[in-house]
Formats: C-alpha cells, structure tokens, sequence
C-alpha cells in the first residue's frame, strides 16, 4: 500500500469538505485552500499515485526537458509526442491566444478574448519560463557543482520565479523553487509551489521531483532521502471533482497497489547524459500497477 495513495486522497478530501469555491483567470470555479504540507522519504518510497494511472513518460519528459534540455520550446515536447503544454504554445505569429477572466476598472472578473504578442522569435515557445530559467541562470549546473565541492554549503536554493522575466512568459512556473541539502549522507530537499492543480498538476509534479532528486543523488554520489513540499493554493476545478470522487471511491473499494521502483542506469554518471528520447532507456518506473486512467479536464 502506498503512503503517497492515502496522503493525496487526504488532501482532495479535505480540499472537497473544508475548501471555498473561487473564480479565478481560467473561466472555471475552483474549490480551494490556502495551503498544505507534503514530506515524502524518497528512501522508503517512490511516490507514483496507483488509484489512477500516470503516465509516466510523459511526467518525465516534462522534467527533463526543462531540467536537462534546458528547454521552452514546446516542440521539443511534441516530437516526444507529449502534449501537455501545446495550450500555452506561442503561435507562427509570436501570438499567444486564449480565452480568460480578467478584472474590469472594478475588480470584477469579466470573460474577455486575450491576446498577448511575445514576438515572432519566441513563436512555439511559452516565452521566458520554465527551461529558458534555468538555462540562463545554470540552476542543475551549479547544484551539481555545490553538492559535490560544498556539501555543507546552505545557500543551495535554485528559483524559477525570476521577476524581470515574468512579463515575457505565458504561464510562470507553478512549481518555482527548490531548496537542496545533504544530510548524513543522502540529499533532501525541499519543493515550493504558488499554484496547484490537484488532479491534474500534482501527480506529474510529485513523481517528476521524486525522480529529479534521485537523478541528483545517482550523479553526485548520494542517496535520495527526503522530499519536503510546500503548497499553495491547492486547488480541484468544478468540473474536475466528480473524477476526485471516483478516485476517492477506487481507494475505499478498491484499495491501491503497493508502490512501484524507479530504476536509474547505474552506467550514466552525468545528468545530461540521461537519455531523453521518448524510449527513456535510462529512467523506467517497475513494477506499476494502477486502476487505470481518470480523465481531468484542463483550465487554460
């Protein structure tokens, strides 16, 4: 049985039966709370949901190509054929377009048809987010680097949240912040995240982080140890809460799966050299077993 199971349905019940329903930029009420805590010890436990399926590729192509492509070109995704960012993909025209709830002269959210010239050159990127950040600032590099020359050193914070970049990205990171340390030998750290989708987002998240620390650990000499997480507005859209009952539902009936392994390619001993194709030869999740897909809808 997996603690990651019981501990999100936890959160989504408490979300469901404490939470307040808000509008919000997307044009789909959310039910919401003001914040949560996660821990996870990546020793005991790879955190994969087994109540619904997550695809897994995906999750981790979405990792890699920020972290390890450096990347915000949404076509390096498609080619992987992962599509979860094509709704916030640049247009041929430097155009981003979408339908939103933006605030009148009064404050009031009004439905309104947005659009937001970036420029032709940032055309089938999501502006400066995400991989472009950590490509500018050299964010893994210098963990990397800090882990295996200073150890000790407590001024490991890598942050995706770079405020003169804001205005130039279609969506800014969610997840923005991570915090490292090495402890008695293993590496935790800690996650910090502004916004969160909880059906949709923190699955993928959970499991790309979990598989992140490990890669950092296998490439600098350590084990993984645990996963600390701080959470912000979590959140269930309206039309996303019957799928969270049926998830509640497969757990108290069903039961879940125990966890499954991550396996690293014990041959690669540099981060970049992970392979990133979608055959993903180098990270593979074993021994999954799941109750199969929930579809959630998505609010741009």
């Amino acid at each position: 049985m997996t603690k990651w199971d019981k501990r999100y349905l936890q959160l989504c019940k408490r979300i469901l039966e404490e939470g307040i329903e808000v509008e919000n930029r997307t044009g789909t009420n959310a039910i919401k709370l003001d914040g949560d805590y996660l821990e996870f010890d990546l020793a005991e436990e790879f955190p994969v949901l087994t109540t619904k399926q997550l695809f897994f590729k995906n999750a981790i192509l979405e990792m890699l190509w920020i972290y390890q492509a450096h990347s915000n070109d949404v076509r390096w995704l498609q080619e992987r054929n992962v599509k979860i960012w094509n709704e916030w993909e640049i247009a041929e025209d430097g155009k981003w377009r979408a339908t939103q709830m933006v605030p009148d002269e009064n404050g009031k959210l009004i439905k309104k048809e947005i659009v937001k010239d970036f420029g032709i050159d940032k055309a089938h990127t999501i502006g400066t987010a995400y991989g472009f950040i950590v490509d500018r600032y050299k964010l893994i590099e210098s963990l990397i680097n800090a882990i295996r020359t200073n150890p000790t050193d407590r001024r490991m914070v890598k942050s995706l949240w770079q405020d003169e970049f804001m205005p130039t990205a279609v969506l800014p990171s969610c997840v923005w912040s991570t915090e490292w340390n090495v402890w008695n030998g293993r590496i935790n750290f800690w996650v910090h995240q502004r916004s969160c989708d909880v059906p949709l987002g923190l699955p993928f998240n959970v499991t790309q982080y979990a598989t992140l620390g490990n890669m950092i650990a296998h490439v600098t000499g350590y084990k993984p140890g645990k996963m600390r997480w701080s959470l912000n507005d979590p959140h269930i859209y309206v039309n996303q809460v019957e799928g969270i009952k049926e998830q509640i539902r497969r757990y108290e009936e069903l039961g879940d799966f125990p966890a499954p392994q991550l396996w690293l390619n014990p041959e690669v001993k540099k981060f970049e050299d992970f392979d990133n194709s979608r055959e993903l030869k180098d990270i593979k999740v074993l021994n999954y077993k799941h109750h199969g897909p929930i579809k959630f809808p998505i609010s741009q």
